[in-house]
C-alpha cells in the first residue's frame, strides 16, 4: 500500500514570497507597478496575461508580494528573472540585488558599496 503524500508540500512549491520592504521605505521602489508588472508578464501555458485562477499575484502591505501558482507553473527561478527584468526597465538594477531569503522566497537588498579613502 502506498501512503498519500503531504498535500502541504504541493502546495509550498508554488508560493513565492518576494520581500521589498526596504526600497519601498526608501521611497525607489513602487510595489504597485512591480505587482502590475508580474501580473502582465507571467507566462502560463505560454502566453502573458492569462493567469486565471492558476496563479495569483497578492501584496502583504507594502512590504512583500506574494506569488502563488498551482502546479508548479511558475518556478523560483523565474520570479527571480521577473524581478530582475522590472528593476532593469526602472533602472535599479545598479542599486538592488535579489537574494534568496529561504526556500520560498526572496528579498531585495542594496549592494554594499564601500568607498575607499582616496589621498
Amino acid at each position: 500500500m502506498v501512503a498519500a503524500k503531504s498535500s502541504a508540500k504541493t502546495l509550498a512549491k508554488g508560493h513565492y514570497v518576494v520581500d521589498v520592504a526596504t526600497p519601498v521605505a526608501d521611497g525607489i521602489f513602487d510595489i504597485k507597478a512591480y505587482e502590475l508588472f508580474l501580473q502582465e508578464r507571467i507566462k502560463v501555458h505560454g502566453r502573458t496575461k492569462n493567469l486565471g485562477d492558476l496563479v495569483t499575484i497578492t501584496r502583504d502591505g507594502e512590504e512583500k508580494v506574494i506569488i502563488d501558482a498551482k502546479d508548479g507553473l511558475v518556478s523560483k527561478h523565474y520570479v527571480k528573472y521577473l524581478t530582475k527584468k522590472f528593476m532593469k526597465k526602472h533602472n535599479l538594477r545598479d542599486w538592488l540585488r535579489v537574494v534568496a531569503s529561504n526556500k520560498q522566497g526572496y528579498v531585495l537588498k542594496y549592494f554594499n558599496v564601500e568607498q575607499a579613502d582616496e589621498e
